[in-house]
Parts: structure tokens; C-alpha cells; sequence
């Protein structure tokens, strides 16, 4: 850029000192200037030992900053040293770091601002999106930041109920501030208590004065509402609410954004205390990502939303919110960023402010972490699962032929064309044969038939968990989409009451179409109520929804992004208490193509989104500009590709007045050629105002959706087991575990004693192996139900599994049958006197459980203590019951 600093310095550094409030008031320096009266003074040329500062900014007659300016053509990063050497030489300076008299220091050109506060030797350098105001200096200079992380890091965690990975999260937060970083991200699974952490940690920091003015931003209003319950009901370590030490604010709240039962008394924050911060305010403010994004930029610069979303804003107005609002921002669920768009809003908001900036997800991307820097915890589903905090999941796949391969549609087939404007059907016969590829199932053709088979093979699942365990599971399926007249969402709703024949209460619909009457209401009555059993959902449901006594996932629509898939995935891993919950189900109607592609995933997201796409103007004007013109030539001619094939044949006429027959696919495919080789009147072209408005407004083609009713759908289904990421039918899965056996008798003695010495089974050979089948992704359970898939066998006991996974003649026994088997042997032809009769009894319901039984067992259960124990025993069997425990157990063994 050929720009000169001085003109950068007037048209873009000042400008930027104005604009803040209250602005600089910006001075050149003169000989006779008495800066002890100054507060609020940006002052130009200011004399130093070591040349003038472009800039330096004065409190309270104190000079607080330094601002060394460049021209907007150069990086700012290094530039800080030139204002590090001015703050060396300043004459008379507040004080003294290590050499520097000044203690805020600046580098900027006019776009970019780069920051150090130079106090303490640990603080890095940072970029910051606007100055600091004078009233944000003098704040600074009275806060000691580093002896209070000192103080912080010697306190200890004694936080009621928290748990061991909660309080490892925190000492990793505490000791990354603590060595001056700003930005961080801890990923823990959902379901693990994010916002108990959160809570934790503000508390902490509040109590050690590390942080006064903290921002919690969610994105979504029940979760918002959700963490104000949350330190509502927290207990601080000196005996009270958190709310009763320190103040807790919310945007403001709608009833239905709260249970019936609870209490609706959220304090809504004084917009004072973002447009005008005081040293002395100590709160936290609870807000909707969305809500803040509105107070920034206003409505046109947040998130797209429609009146009947939910979480949908028509209260929050845009205000002069300085950088220094917060000095603690945590945002939970950062990970939101589906689209550019979404993303773009995220930035914004987090860059705005020059805060701490902590991130917590379930599921890190690449586009959070540019955002935070780096993980500095964290705690996986895995991790939560085998520690006990949260439920596994086992899947079952259900093949659709309609979902893996498409919709053919032969001659002469009845069909119905939906109108999508107005749902009026129409029905005809095809003339024609027509192939929908499985990318246009549910978009522009849905086939009832395939629908209905897909949630009849849901039933038997359903049904035969009713049956076992006396409670009909709450179903969550994700359906394709909630389109006007042509609504997947309802034709499954329609078709599962159908099925279920339970009432319209038993199955509902949840989703942001203004077509659903209150959706909060009905999600608290999934979670909290007998029905719904069965919820229709598209993506409303996918995050920020905690329903405990879900046991069915279905996914009847494609995902392609890991994000939402583990978001989906995390609805189920709650456990719920109160119906003994040990796992939930997934259903993938995609053939298990979801739980291939996902199995292997990184734990990033490759998908970056850093910014909002470029508005399709500004594309052609860095072609004309010479900026990256064959990237953005390419970009444009992509563009122009995807609005011909969404126009209608109206904006093919109105596209006449600029280009050849208003063909718009030709156009674009020469564009290249004609930007080369005329490159003056193809630009003149492309820069008209009215043809960049025809390219943003023209007139879309009517969607179109065809009723396939007589398109026949094949579905079956199978579940599959877990192989550590991996998931296999239950035959390879029993494949895998006879290579395992086979190839491994002589690393696993129990393996090596049940096969060759069954004589020496016992406890301890038991405990080795289970421990060895679980390492190597062999739970017993696992295995059990492999077995009864397989075999029609059901409770398998593990030493049959074993023996049949080394000789396949081996039976396949229950731990009945094998106990009452060892227990006939042992006692074949030997009479048996009463009292024997019923010790043996105890040993066989012992061992049924257990599978083996062990002389100090009669010592130390209650089952056999209660009885007299050993020395009862011994004597009851004549002085003989180690001999006979030793024959029992190798009876069981053999």
C-alpha cells in the first residue's frame, strides 16, 4: 500500500481514539505543555530520551501508553519494540519494570493493534481489536494481576461435589493464567458437568480478585436460564449461594425459558454496566452468544434467526461496549461454527474484548482452536466412560436400499408432485422413467414406503426393550428436514403414531418451525414427563439438551460434520439413575456408513471457517483490482455456476440485459477467457451495480418434491458390536476374539490354566482374566451378547466363551448350567447328609454368580458367615472342604 503514515495516522489511528467513549482527546506536544493536568490525552510527537513516541497517552497527568505508529502497508507485530525503547526513554515515568517508565504499550497500523503489558516479565504480547479507553488504563495500573495468580495457584480446591477430572480442568485453567496466557480451550465430553466446572472456576477466580467482571456466554437461551439455576444452587466453600456473595446477571428471560416449578427471578443486567465499567463492579453476566453479538454489532451483523426460533432476540439493542467490559470471558459450547456465517459471529464477539479467554467444547475444531490457541485439558467420552460418569453406546444398523442407492421411478408409476408453496398434491403417471440419487431422498422425492419399514424395524427394537426391561425407551430421531408442505420431520411423526398406536402425546414433533407450539415446553416435557416417548427432531436437539432417560439415538438424516455427530451422540450419554440406565442405543439407517465414517475421525475437524464468505461485489472487485485475481476468477465463475442452477426462467429473461440469451452457465464458463483476453468491457460488466443486484436478487426457481408411492423399499437391520473405535457384526466380532484366544494362551496364564490345568482355577485366575478381556476390548458383557446373536445362547458364562473360542466342539453354557453341571459331578454317588445338602446350596448360588469359590470366602461373605462360616463348613464336610472346594472348582473349570 503506497498510503503515508501520516495519512494513516489522521484517517485511520485517530479516527480510532475518537471513536471511542469516551474518546481521546488528541494533542500535538509543545514546549510548554503541562501534562500534569492532562486525563485523557493522546499526545502527538511526544519527547523521550530516546526519540519522540508517535503517541502518548496520558490519566490523571500520568502517562499510562505508548503508540508507535506505521503506515497501514506494514506488520505491527515487531514494531512493539520501537515503543518498548520510547517507554525506556520517557523522563518522567510512573515507575519502573525492569526499566520501562511506561507500563501500556501499542503498535499499530491503523488496522491491526498489537499490546504488551510490559509489568510483568512473563506477559506475552497480543493483538487487541481497538485501543483501551483512559478509564481502562487507570483500572490496569491499580491491578497487581501477577501476585494475585500467585495467591490463586496456593489456594486450595475445596469445592462441595466436585469431581476428580472437574478439579484437573481447574488446576490446568489456574496454571495457564498463571503464566500469562489469554486464550484456551478445555474439551470434555458431553454430559460431565461443563457448567458445574464453569461455576467453580469463577468462584475461585472472583474469591482471589484474579477476575471482577466475568461474561459466560452459551448459545442458546435454555442454557443461559439452565447455568443462572446453576449458581443459583451452587454452594460456595463459606456456606452460602453463590448469589449471595457475589451479583449474578442475565440478559432478560421469557417464562417458558423455565421449568413450571421454578422460580422465575433471573436480575437482569443494567446496560450501564457494559457501556460504562467500574473498577468497583464485581458480578457475572450470563448471555446468549447471540444477545451479545446484537449489543456489538447489531441485528444485521448476528445470527440469522426467524420470529418463531426459539432462542429468537427482539429485545437486545446495539450499545458502546469497550473492550475492557470483561476481564473474564468463558463461552461454553464454542464450538458452534457450522457455517462461515456462524463462525464469523463467534469471532467477532470473543475478539472484541481484551479478556481471558477460556472455551469449553465437547468437540474441538480447528476453527475454536484458532480461536483459543490451544487444549489445555482434557476428558474424552472414553475416559468418562470408564470412569463411571457417563453410559456407553452399543449400534445397530439398518439397511434401507432406498438410503444406500437412491429412487428409481419406472414408466407409467402413480406419483405425487407436491406444490412447495402451497402443499396442494397432485397426482399423474409418470411418462418418463426418472433415477434420484441418495442425495435427494427427503430433498426432492421421499418414498413412504421406505419410511415406514425403516420405523417398524425401530419398533422390534423398541418393543423387545419394553419387554426386558418393563419401560418403553424415549426415542430421539433425527430426521432430514422440517420443510414447509414437504416435512420429513412430519411424515415420520405421522408414520411412528401409526405404528406405536399410543396417541398423538406418545410421539412429537420439536424443532425451530413456527408450526410447533412452544418447543422449550415440550423439551422439558420429554425430559421431565411419562410422554413423549418419541421425539421428532432435526437439529434442534442436537446440543445444549440434557434428557437423562434417553435410550434410543436414531439418525434418518445423513451427517457429514463430527461436530454435530458428537454433539448428537452426546444427547445419550447421560446417566439417568432413576431407571438403572447402563447404556443407549444408536440406530444408524445409513447401513453403518455414520459409524464408519466417524470411527476414525481426528479429534479435529478438518472443516475451517474462519470468516464470513466475501458478499459477491467485493469478489469481483478484487478481480478488478488485481488482488489474487486467478483464486477469486475461479471463486466468481463457481458462484455464477450455482445461481444458474437455482434461477427461474423469469430470471433468465431479466439476466437478457447483460449477457447473451441470459444464459448465465455460458457465461461463466468463458469467464476466464474473457477476463484474459477483454478483460476492460467484461469487468465494465461485471461492476454494474444492477447485475451484482441481479446476482444477489434474482428470482428462484420453485423447489420441487415428488411422493414416490409406489417406490418399494428393502430394510433390515443387525447390531453390531464395539471393537475399540471399531464396529463389526457380532460373527467377526466372535472371529476376532477365537484369533485372540488362540494366539494368546501363553501371555494370559488363566487362559493357559482354564485349557491345560483346570485343576488350579481359581479367584484370582477369574479376576486376570476379565481384566485381560477388557484391555483387549473383550468386556464380558460384549461377549454375552455376541453369543446370543450368534448362538441364540443367552448369559453365556466366560469360561464357555473361552473354550469355544479355542475348540469350537466346546459347548456354550450358561453359569447355571455349568455350576449345576460341576455340582452333579462332584456329587454323583457320594450320599449327602441334610446340612451338606444345604452348604452346597450356598456354594452354588456363590458360584454361579463368581464361577469359582475360594477357602477364605467362608470367612468374609455374609452368606457363608451368617452360618458359622469356615470352621461350620469344615466340619459340616468332615474336615474335608478343601478337597472339596478344590473338586468343585476344577469341575467347574473342566
Amino acid at each position: 500500500m503506497t498510503e503515508n503514515e501520516w495519512k494513516t495516522r489522521k484517517e485511520r489511528i485517530d479516527k480510532k481514539l475518537k471513536a471511542l467513549s469516551p474518546a481521546w482527546k488528541i494533542i500535538k506536544y509543545f514546549n510548554e505543555l503541562d501534562t500534569k493536568g492532562l486525563n485523557g490525552y493522546a499526545v502527538e510527537e511526544f519527547p523521550t530520551a530516546n526519540g519522540p513516541a508517535d503517541y502518548a497517552l496520558f490519566v490523571k497527568g500520568m502517562c499510562l501508553g505508548i503508540i508507535e505508529a506505521k503506515k497501514v502497508g506494514v506488520g505491527p507485530y515487531n514494531v512493539l519494540e520501537q515503543a518498548k525503547r520510547y517507554a525506556r526513554g520517557v523522563f518522567q515515568g510512573i515507575g519502573n519494570w525492569d526499566g520501562y517508565r511506561v507500563p501500556f504499550l501499542y503498535a499499530t497500523n491503523g488496522e491491526v493493534i498489537w499490546h504488551i503489558d510490559v509489568r510483568d516479565e512473563k506477559n506475552l504480547s497480543r493483538q487487541i481489536f481497538h485501543f483501551h479507553t483512559a478509564e481502562a488504563l487507570k483500572e490496569f495500573l491499580e491491578n497487581d494481576g501477577a501476585n494475585l495468580y500467585v495467591l490463586l495457584r496456593d489456594t486450595p480446591i475445596d469445592i462441595e461435589g466436585i469431581r476428580p477430572y472437574q478439579k484437573k480442568a481447574i488446576e490446568a485453567i489456574e496454571t495457564a493464567i498463571s503464566q500469562g496466557k489469554r486464550a484456551m480451550l478445555v474439551a470434555m465430553a458431553t454430559g460431565t458437568g461443563k457448567t458445574f466446572l464453569t461455576v467453580s472456576q469463577i468462584y475461585r477466580l472472583l474469591q482471589a480478585k484474579c477476575a471482577r467482571r466475568v461474561l459466560f456466554l452459551v448459545d442458546r437461551r435454555a442454557l443461559a436460564a439452565q447455568a443462572v439455576r446453576e449458581f443459583a444452587s451452587f454452594n460456595t466453600p463459606g456456606g452460602h449461594k453463590f448469589d449471595q456473595e457475589y451479583e449474578v446477571y442475565s440478559q432478560r428471560f421469557r417464562r417458558e425459558d423455565f421449568d413450571e416449578d421454578q422460580p422465575f427471578d433471573p436480575k437482569v443486567l443494567p446496560n450501564a454496566y457494559l457501556t460504562a465499567p467500574q473498577a468497583s463492579h464485581t458480578f457475572v453476566y450470563v448471555s446468549t452468544i447471540q444477545r451479545m453479538a446484537i449489543n456489538l454489532f447489531g441485528f444485521e451483523s448476528a445470527f440469522s434467526q426467524s420470529r418463531s426460533d426459539p432462542d429468537y432476540e427482539d429485545e437486545a439493542d446495539k450499545l458502546d461496549i469497550p473492550i475492557h467490559a470483561f476481564d473474564l470471558i468463558i463461552a461454553d459450547e464454542c464450538h458452534r461454527g457450522y457455517t462461515a456465517r456462524d463462525d464469523a459471529v463467534w469471532r467477532g464477539v470473543m475478539n472484541h474484548f481484551d479478556a481471558v479467554k477460556i472455551g469449553l467444547t465437547a468437540t474441538p475444531a480447528l476453527h475454536t482452536l484458532s480461536l483459543f490457541n490451544e487444549v489445555i485439558y482434557r476428558y474424552s467420552m472414553e475416559e468418562a466412560v470408564l470412569d463411571g460418569w457417563l453410559v456407553d453406546y452399543e449400534a445397530v444398523k439398518i439397511r434401507s436400499d432406498v438410503r444406500m442407492q437412491g429412487a428409481f421411478l419406472k414408466e407409467g408409476e402413480q406419483v405425487g408432485f407436491i406444490d412447495t408453496e402451497t402443499g396442494k398434491e397432485t397426482f399423474d403417471h409418470l411418462e418418463d422413467e426418472r433415477q434420484f440419487g441418495t442425495e435427494e431422498i427427503e430433498v426432492k422425492i421421499t418414498s413412504p414406503d421406505s419410511n415406514r419399514k425403516i420405523i417398524k424395524e425401530l419398533a422390534r427394537y423398541a418393543f423387545a426393550h419394553e419387554k426386558e426391561n418393563g419401560r418403553f425407551p424415549k426415542t430421539l430421531i433425527f430426521a432430514a428436514n422440517d420443510l414447509p408442505h414437504t416435512s420429513h420431520a412430519d411424515q415420520i411423526v405421522r408414520i411412528c403414531r401409526q405404528e406405536f398406536g399410543q396417541g398423538d402425546s406418545f410421539v412429537q414433533k420439536i424443532t425451530g418451525s413456527p408450526t410447533v407450539d412452544r418447543p422449550l415446553q415440550k423439551i422439558r416435557e420429554f425430559r421431565n414427563r411419562p410422554n413423549p416417548k418419541i421425539v421428532v427432531t432435526v437439529d434442534m436437539l442436537s446440543t445444549g439438551v440434557d434428557i437423562p432417560a434417553l435410550e434410543f439415538i436414531v439418525f434418518l438424516r445423513p451427517v457429514k460434520s463430527r461436530i454435530l455427530w458428537v454433539q448428537m451422540l452426546g444427547r445419550g450419554t447421560r446417566k439417568c439413575d432413576l431407571i438403572n440406565k447402563e447404556k443407549f442405543v444408536i440406530f444408524d439407517c445409513f447401513d453403518g456408513t455414520l459409524i464408519e465414517y466417524f470411527k476414525n475421525t481426528t479429534d479435529f475437524d478438518v472443516q475451517v471457517s474462519s470468516q464470513e464468505p466475501l458478499p459477491i461485489d467485493q469478489v469481483i472487485e478484487n478481480i478488478y483490482q488485481n488482488i489474487d485475481r486467478d483464486y477469486y476468477t475461479k471463486v466468481l465463475v463457481k458462484r455464477l455456476h450455482r445461481i444458474d442452477r437455482t434461477m427461474s426462467g423469469q430470471a433468465h429473461e431479466q439476466f437478457r440485459a447483460f449477457i447473451p440469451e441470459g444464459d448465465l452457465g455460458k457465461f461463466a464458463k468463458e469467464l476466464p477467457e474473457k477476463i484474459k483476453n477483454d478483460f476492460t468491457n467484461t469487468l465494465a460488466l461485471l461492476r454494474q451495480k444492477d447485475f451484482q443486484d441481479l446476482l444477489v436478487n434474482y428470482e428462484r426457481a420453485k423447489r420441487t418434491f415428488v411422493v414416490g408411492y409406489e417406490v418399494e423399499d428393502t430394510v433390515s437391520s443387525e447390531v453390531m458390536i464395539r471393537l475399540g473405535s471399531d464396529y463389526q457384526k457380532p460373527e467377526d466380532y466372535l472371529e476376532a476374539f477365537a484369533r485372540f484366544v488362540k494366539e494368546n494362551p501363553e501371555q494370559i496364564e488363566a487362559i493357559k490354566i482354564l485349557m491345560e490345568r483346570p485343576k488350579q482355577w481359581n479367584a484370582k485366575a477369574l479376576t486376570e482374566l476379565r481384566a485381560k478381556l477388557n484391555l483387549n476390548k473383550f468386556p464380558e458383557k460384549e461377549l454375552q451378547k455376541a453369543h446370543q446373536l450368534v448362538y441364540k445362547k443367552a448369559l453365556a458364562d466366560i469360561i464357555s466363551m473361552v473354550k469355544h473360542a479355542a475348540r469350537e466342539e466346546e459347548p456354550i453354557t450358561s453359569a447355571q448350567e455349568r455350576v449345576d453341571r460341576a455340582v452333579a459331578k462332584v456329587t454323583a454317588g457320594v450320599p449327602m447328609t441334610d446340612e451338606q445338602q444345604k452348604w452346597l446350596e450356598y456354594i452354588r448360588n456363590h458360584l454361579i454368580e463368581n464361577l469359582t469359590i475360594d477357602l477364605n470366602d467362608f470367612d468374609t461373605l455374609p452368606v457363608f458367615e451368617r452360618h458359622g462360616g469356615r470352621n461350620r463348613a469344615n466340619t459340616v464336610f468332615n474336615n474335608e472342604l478343601e478337597r472339596w472346594i478344590n473338586d468343585i472348582n476344577y469341575a467347574v473349570a473342566a
